[in-house]
Order: structure tokens, then sequence, then C-alpha cells
């Protein structure tokens, strides 16, 4: 071990650890900006400086090997002038106008500055106004806000493996964005969102429709029906200050109702359905020699992905829509039969964990009737958690409530959808059913479970050893799909999200988002799905229900008409207008 001091406090760590890592160890603070756990280390802002006793120049924190005997101070009155002076920097090439930005009281920068006692800046502004770029349905970017951290870089070309952002330019001229100065409507963006996630500022952000929600609620002609995710039931309490991991179904339903939805609906019934489209189609493809390895199309990223890079393996990707397509699909036709209302008359809302789903219902494929979007506003669970702001619910108090049928019977399989594995997990637990096992099976398959990049299991399906894999983020997504362009890929079954630790994860989560809370968020996903009385898909008596009444047959003429779409190559991403 290594033993040196910060400040006044003997602290001992491993050796190659930086100092911030061992004062964090001891809960000694030093500020940090460009700095964010699960990335590359940068020290770029410089914010996290120190003074090393005996060292001429201030070191930063994030980037600097402790060493034995050292003495490191955090709050000398060189580190907090140089610390002060390099946040002003920052805020006079910034638009600080904090009370216009959706991060405002969740800003990194604002809080930075609010401790270093920064309520007037010595430095004039040197701010060049640069355009906004919101020509697409998922993220806004606002480069008059942005800081030039890297983070957004770092998760986009690293963790994400796409390499859509860059730094352009060079000193106070750099600018954050695509090659050319280009908007992220032209370029090979699959708008994850991941960008926004770790954005310390309000540069990046969700496209806000909170307005459009209001609007339709507020207008006596509208039927309006809210679908939720299965992630966000074990995030949405991190918007009123829960730990990551609690569990808030009721409290998210009742909060809903609140504000004036018609039916609160629950997605997962749709989990529950694509897992019985899914099964039929991936044992139909294994007894007719269909292109294997099947792959999932529930991820709109991970789909716009493969339709930018690998058109060559959307054979391979399923044609069921996403499980919130389906949904809105079946409002608009069987829940608007069943319930004597006109389809043009129903607006439909999904609260979801990501950006891509946004997207998602833009495009012109999602359209039972051609005209008019299956799903007409997609909410992210931030701009949940701004709407109960706005009508002053107090969240924790709320009183549990139960969703709405027909659409809220479901099961554990669903639930976690919202876990990297869960949509392999739930379909195994299906599947063997689907094959005419009597048999019953275990519906456990820890083999897939866990944030480890790439997943992989034998599953013995009656005799017939089924090899699947599960892969989360796009880099590691990459080296699955380059193995089935290749035809060089030993699987028959391959899951993907596009954001890691999957929906739990998403580019629409509340912020703060790393390691610890990704798997704080799926101990919990995996904590409803035990406490479930059914946990597979196929014994969901709602589901019987609705193929006994509307669908007839999987895979069916109905069933394909609702619930399949088709999916093609593409030079940059379609954007309903």
């Amino acid at each position: 071990m290594i033993t040196f001091k910060i400040n006044d406090v003997t602290v001992q760590c491993e050796p190659n650890t930086t100092i911030l890592a061992a004062a964090k160890a001891y809960h000694l603070d030093i500020p940090t900006l460009c700095y964010y756990p699960d990335l590359d280390i940068k020290s770029d802002c410089r914010v996290c400086s120190v003074e090393i006793v005996g060292q001429k120049g201030l070191s930063t924190a994030c980037s600097t090997i402790a060493r034995e005997n050292m003495h490191v101070l955090t709050n000398s009155p060189r580190v907090l002038n140089a610390r002060r002076t390099i946040v002003e920097l920052i805020l006079a090439d910034h638009d600080a106008n904090c009370t216009a930005c959706a991060k405002n009281l969740k800003c990194e920068l604002q809080d930075l500055a609010r401790k270093l006692g920064i309520d007037s800046n010595r430095f004039p502004s040197i701010l060049h106004h640069r355009p906004i770029d919101d020509k697409n349905p998922a993220l806004v970017r606002i480069a008059d806000r942005c800081i030039k951290c890297g983070r957004c870089v770092d998760v986009c070309k690293n963790v994400q493996g796409i390499g859509v952002l860059e730094g352009m330019g060079r000193g106070r001229d750099v600018v954050i964005g695509p090659a050319f100065h280009r908007p992220l409507s032209e370029a090979f963006c699959t708008f994850c969102g991941q960008c926004s996630s770790v954005c310390p500022v309000g540069a990046i952000l969700e496209h806000d429709d909170t307005e459009l929600v209001w609007r339709a609620l507020h207008d006596p002609r509208k039927h309006v029906v809210v679908q939720t995710a299965p992630a966000v039931r074990v995030t949405l309490g991190e918007e009123s200050g829960d730990k990551p991991g609690e569990i808030v179904t009721g409290k998210l339903v009742a909060a809903l109702r609140l504000l004036g939805f018609e039916k609160v609906f629950d997605t997962d019934f749709t989990a529950d359905l694509t897992i019985i489209e899914e099964g039929n189609e991936l044992l139909n493809r294994i007894k007719n020699q269909g292109a294997l390895p099947m792959m999932t199309s529930c991820c709109p990223g991970w789909v716009n992905f493969a339709e930018q890079q690998y058109p060559e393996i959307l054979p391979n990707v399923s044609t069921c829509k996403s499980p919130q397509q389906m949904f809105g699909a079946l409002v608009k036709t069987y829940y608007a039969e069943r319930e004597h209302l006109n389809p043009d008359d129903i607006f439909v809302v999904s609260v979801m964990p990501c950006t891509a789903k946004k997207y998602e219902a833009k495009r012109p494929e999602m359209s039972v009737d051609g005209k008019t979007p299956d799903v007409d506003v997609v909410l992210t669970t931030r701009e949940l958690g701004k709407m109960m702001k706005q009508m002053g619910i107090d969240f924790n108090e709320l009183t549990a409530s139960d969703f709405d049928k027909p659409f809220g019977e479901t099961t554990g399989a669903a639930v976690i959808f919202g876990a990297t594995g869960g949509v392999m997990e739930a379909a195994l637990r299906t599947v063997s059913v689907l094959k005419g096992e009597d048999k019953d099976i275990d519906v456990d398959f820890n083999g897939v479970r866990g944030l480890v990049g790439i997943k992989e299991a034998v599953v013995d399906l009656g005799g017939t050893p089924v090899r699947v894999a599960v892969a989360h983020s796009l880099a590691n997504a990459r080296i699955l799909a380059e193995q089935v362009r290749n035809g060089t890929s030993p699987y028959d079954f391959i899951e993907v999200m596009c954001c890691p630790g999957g929906c739990i994860g998403g580019g629409g989560q509340p912020y703060g988002t790393i390691a610890k809370t990704r798997a704080d968020r799926l101990d919990a996903a995996y904590r409803v799905d035990k406490s479930m009385a059914v946990r597979k898909s196929h014994e969901n008596p709602a589901i019987t229900a609705i193929y006994g009444e509307y669908l007839v047959n999987p895979l069916g003429e109905k069933a394909h008409k609702l619930l399949h779409t088709h999916y093609h190559p593409r030079n940059r991403t379609p954007i309903r207008p």
C-alpha cells in the first residue's frame, strides 16, 4: 500500500491509484468537471488541480498517481485561486442564462460555481453565438452551452464505438460536434443519447416534448393514454431524490393519473407480446432455414446502427416491432374498436428510458394507417420528472395505484426487458414451450445476466442446443455484427441493446448514471421479476385473450400487419416531417 497525506489526513491506497481516487475513498472532496467515473481520464478542464508540497506547478488529481510520502493540498490559496480562475474563464465562454436551461439546478458547472462562491465574473463574456442543432426528433445540441469537456466525444467514440462527435478547431475556437459542422440528422448518429447522459451542462439534451403532452392533456377532444417502459419503474424515483434501484411502480402509475392521462398502461404487456411473436419467429427460422442468427429489434438505437453501418445483416434482424410500437399499433386498432373510439382522437404517449425512442416513433414505417404515427409523443424518464415538478406532485407521498386493463396484466419476463440480457432470458423462458416441449423449464437464466459486455450461453431446447449471445453498448454490438456479416457467427439468437446496461442505462434516464447506478437498477429489475406471480410471457392470460379476441395467431396476417415491420439500408436517418 502507498501511504501519503491529503491536507492533514493520512491515507493509504493501492499502487497506481490516482490522487482523486484515493481522496474519494476517504470522502475527501476534490471538485471535478471533465472527469466522469466510467470514461477515460482527460484532465482537460484542470478543475481538480491540487498542490503537491515541494513541487513547482499544480497537478491534476484525476491523472496524477499517488506516491509514497507525498503531501497533497486540495484547498491551499494557490489551488483555490487557480480553481476559481479556471471556472470563471469557462463561464466567460458559456451561455450562463441558467433559468432557461433544462439542466438548471442539475448542472455540474452551476454547482461548481456555487461551491466556489462565484456570483460575479472578473472576465468579460467572449461567447460567440452558434446555431442550435435541433433538426432531429431525439436530441438537441446547444453549442453556446458547451464547455469542451470531451465527455460526449469519449462516450460516443470509446463506449459506443460510433465517433460521430469530435472536437474541431484550436484553442477557444474549438467546437464539439459532427464532422464538417453537420447536424446530427445528417451524421451516422444512432440517437442513443449517451452524450446527453454524461454532459455536465445543458449542451446536449433530449428534444423536450413536454409541451406537446400538456397540449394534448388539455384538449377535450383527445383521449390521451400513456404507456411506461419496464426500466422506468426502477429509475423514476431518482428524479425525486430516491437512491438508484428503488422500485416505484405504483407511485409511477399514481403520478401519471394525477397528470391527467385517461388510461395508464404498461409497456410490459407488449413486451410479453414481443416474446410470443419473436419466439415464434425464431422457431420458424430454425425450422425453415431462415436467416440465422436472429437478432433482436427492440432497441431503436441498435436498429439504426445496423441500418446505417451493417445493412448486410438486416435479414438477420427480427421483423418484430419494439414493445413501444406494438403498443401504439394496438391502441389505435384493437383498443379503439373495443372502447368505440375514433383512432384519430386517441393520443398515445410513451414514457421511455431512451432518446432513440423519440426517433423510432417518427419513423414512417411506424404507422398502421400510413398517415398518423402509432405513438404520438415519447417522453424520457427525465421529462416525466420535469412534468411532475411542474404539477407540484410530491412523488414520495403518493399512494400506489394499479395499471389499467387491458394492457395492465404483465409478467416478470416483461419487467426484465429493461436489463441487458432480459429480452434473451424472457425469450428462453418461453421458446421451449412454443416448441411444444411438455416439461417445465427453469425461469432463471443466470448466464445471460450481468454487466459483462458480451455474454454467451448454450440452452437445451428439447435436445437441440441453441447458442445465444447478449451484447450491450454499440462497441460490443459491432463485434457481433462483424461476425454475422462475415459469416463466422457461432450463435443462433443474439440480443443487442444500444446503451450500457440496457434500458436501465438508457440515454433518457436520470442524470448521474454510472456503473454502480446500473448495477443497482439491474438488481431492482430482477427483484421485481422475482416478486411477480407470473414470470413467463406465454402464461400471461391477457396475452392469450388478445390472440383469441383479435390477433388470432402469432405471425398470422393481422399480427404481421400490426406487430411486424421491415428495416432497410440508409445513408442517413429519414425523419417524419
